[in-house]
This record gives structure tokens, C-alpha cells and sequence, in this order.
């Protein structure tokens, strides 16, 4: 199946909570990358944060983690760039070890 139109866009904001949240859906018909993920951590204490690409009717965890129990350090930011691609249906879930952080997700979606 090609692709011929591809529009840029902020896939997420949200503030992080300590279960696994969809922040993310890929429309039907539609395939979406994954650019840039931008994680802030606002509080005084350190947080684990974990980052799972869920293909459709799967679950998150291990098998596939983005980020996985990675310490956020009080305060700080951690940046993701690269290129996933995500077909229709799949999630993009979220969770920290406290509250505290909030995520910027940036991609596009090729319909």
C-alpha cells in the first residue's frame, strides 16, 4: 500500500500517571511514525519511565519498550529521536513510577 499524503503533527501531550495510559492511536487506514519524544520529569525526586509501541489488540511491556524502567534524574529531560512506524490500531502507552513527568510525542501519519 503506498502512501501519498503525510502530515506532520504533535501525536501526544499529556502528563504521565503511574499506570500504563494510551496517549496514542493510529487511525484506520492510516500508518504513523514516530519521530521525537520529549520526557520531563518536574519534581524534586528521580522517576522511572516507561515507553511502550503497542501493535494492535497487544499489550504493553517488555516486548515493546521504548524506554523501560529508565531513571529520570529530578528536573531533567530526556530526548528520543529516531523513526518507528506504527500501523492502524497500534497505541502508544505511557507510565512513570510517580507523577511528575509529562511526555511531547511529534511524528506524522501517511494515510
Amino acid at each position: 500500500m503506498a502512501y501519498n499524503n503525510i502530515t506532520p503533527l504533535q501525536l501526544a501531550q499529556a502528563a504521565m500517571t503511574t499506570s500504563y495510559a494510551t496517549v496514542y492511536t493510529v487511525p484506520v487506514n492510516t500508518r504513523t511514525y514516530v519521530k521525537d519524544i520529549d520526557i520531563m520529569n518536574t519534581t524534586a525526586a528521580s522517576i522511572n519511565v516507561f515507553v511502550s509501541l503497542v501493535p494492535s489488540g497487544g499489550t504493553a511491556g517488555t516486548s515493546n519498550a521504548l524506554f523501560y524502567q529508565v531513571a529520570l534524574p529530578a528536573y531533567t529531560i530526556v530526548q528520543w529521536a529516531g523513526s518507528q512506524i506504527l500501523d492502524a490500531g497500534a497505541t502508544i502507552q505511557v507510565k512513570g513510577s510517580a507523577t511528575g513527568c509529562t511526555i511531547n510525542i511529534s511524528g506524522g501519519e501517511a494515510v
